[in-house]
């Protein structure tokens, strides 16, 4: 495979500072990768809320709660992970745009636990696929962890964001060799 189709990430702050990291910083993370398929094969696997199933070790899978996807859509999506347990979250949709963007919050929509976002952009031979994350604002189980440790705040929002980093790359890694196979 060409270089160009291999993930690139980047560890974001929406409230960047020096120093240790605080969960009000609005931490999170970015991969993305060039996928030789149109914009809409793209789509048909971004918008599937289980495909991320497939390749996460975090997320279980997912219902639509509502019967049509769009903007104020929700699901509920199941999760387990080693240090928080199993539990299950209500996401709503705040950006549904095809073939662009598929955006939702978890739990409290105006106070999420995280916001995620696939975005798609059509380029000369390729689509680019970026997916994003944000923990917080609101309250999650990571907020809880936080609580009982709090002189192990930064290590455990680096900790979150290098294992969201390797689901996340391993699903946008699978969306593309899923997207190419078709094209092939």
């Amino acid at each position: 495979m060409s270089e160009k189709n291999e993930v690139r990430s980047i560890f974001t702050a929406q409230s960047p500072s020096e120093g240790d990291l605080s969960f009000d910083g609005g931490h999170g993370v970015t991969v993305e990768i060039d996928i030789d398929a149109s914009p809409a094969e793209v789509w048909a696997l971004v918008s599937d809320i289980n495909l991320p199933a497939r390749f996460s070790d975090e997320f279980q899978g997912a219902e639509w709660i509502d019967s049509e996807p769009g903007i104020g859509a929700r699901f509920a999506g199941r999760n387990k992970n080693e240090n928080m347990g199993e539990w299950e979250v209500v996401c709503t949709i705040v950006d549904y745009s095809p073939e662009e963007v598929f955006a939702w919050h978890a739990s409290d929509v105006e106070n999420p636990a995280a916001q995620w976002r696939f975005e798609i952009e059509s380029g000369d031979h390729s689509t680019l696929l970026r997916f994003v994350m944000v923990l917080g604002p609101g309250p999650s189980g990571l907020t809880a962890v936080i609580e009982k440790m709090p002189d192990m705040e930064s290590r455990l929002i680096r900790g979150r964001q290098k294992g969201q980093k390797e689901n996340m790359s391993r699903t946008i890694e699978g969306i593309r060799d899923l997207a190419e196979a078709t094209n092939n």
